[in-house]
């Protein structure tokens, strides 16, 4: 009985993403990782430890779009990436947004900094995938938990990003989805 229960629930599942422009909140019953298999969405990331995961071997890839989405009890940010490979990945809470290289500090909005840095990152140039052109930060009004999403430029196999948190360091969770490849982050609402 049980297993025909969540076969049902999980027949109506899509892969989860739902970051496509925030103006649709919804709740996903299930997401898919990157090997395929299906474990349930987070009902609230409270978890505020760094998270960690490591590229695959083959990995040269480029983000290609941000995306912002709410949902019930936690906001999403999704990063689209292009080329080849499965992303790794360094989140984690920061006092202040410093950009790798170069030292230069970066002005965040909000009460909390959370830094991304996805590993396993190709130039554009070298993964022959347009990079993301959007605005810097993107924002959107239906997410009012995140108050920007930062970028900057890959930097030794790196990229870097900061999202401005308007809470004092919610919980969070990291995924990574396939067929496109993304990463996307979950952070509970403040």
């Amino acid at each position: 009985m049980a297993l025909v229960a969540l076969t049902a629930l999980l027949a109506g599942c899509d892969d989860g993403d739902n970051g496509g422009g925030g103006s649709t909140p919804s709740t996903p019953a299930a997401t898919t990782s990157a090997t395929g298999t299906l474990a349930e969405a987070p009902s609230s990331p409270r978890d505020t430890a760094p998270k960690r995961g490591t590229a695959s071997g083959d990995a040269g890839l480029t983000v290609t779009g941000i995306r912002l989405g709410r949902q019930a009890g936690f906001d999403r940010i999704v990063y689209d990436l292009g080329g080849k490979g499965t992303p790794g990945w360094i989140v984690q809470y920061v006092d202040r947004a410093v950009q790798d290289g170069s030292g230069k500090p970066i002005d965040v909005a909000g009460n909390s900094i959370l830094e991304v840095q996805i590993l396993g990152s190709a130039y554009p140039f070298d993964s022959a995938v347009t990079p993301y052109a959007g605005p810097d930060p993107a924002t959107d009004p239906h997410v009012p938990g995140i108050a920007g999403v930062y970028r900057t430029m890959v930097f030794e196999g790196t990229t870097q990003s900061f999202i401005g948190v308007n809470g004092d360091r919610p919980g969070f969770t990291v995924t990574t989805l396939s067929n496109p490849t993304r990463l996307v982050i979950d952070v509970d609402h403040p």
